[in-house]
């Protein structure tokens, strides 16, 4: 499974990656700091994400100006978006729902309940039947 994760925390990065290569997953995961970079990357690809690992709270484009953007775009909207974000805003919650997300993961602050959000969530993607590009 190809993971686009959108997040521009170096931390949560290596976190992602930690958790991935420990739960043995062979995984890609390819990076972007935030939501610009991650609409270049979509739009340039030959090859699309399965899913994809977004952040709300960025610089430059927070995640709810690019879940916007992606779901009006014919080709890109059919992307799962998970969001894995620390905001416990339910306003930010419901807007991402109305926009079209496939889920909305809290990021817990210890790291053995972080993988084991993360394995679920990984989990029940790579079973899903996913739209290939």
């Amino acid at each position: 499974m190809v993971i686009l994760l959108i997040e521009d925390d170096l931390i949560e990065v290596m976190k992602l990656k930690r958790t991935v290569s420990k739960l043995n997953l062979k995984h890609t995961i390819i990076e972007a700091k935030n939501g610009e970079e991650a609409l270049v990357y979509l739009n340039s690809s030959q090859n699309l994400p399965d899913i994809i690992l977004l952040d709300l709270n960025m610089p430059r484009m927070n995640g709810i100006e690019f879940l916007t953007i992606l779901k009006k775009d014919e080709f890109l909207q059919y992307l799962p978006t998970i969001i894995l974000t620390t905001s416990e805003n339910r306003t930010d919650l419901l807007k991402c729902y109305q926009t079209g997300i496939a889920g909305y993961v809290i990021k817990p602050l210890k790291y053995e309940d972080y993988e084991y959000k993360l394995k679920a969530v990984l989990e029940y993607w790579n079973v899903n039947q996913l739209v290939k590009g």
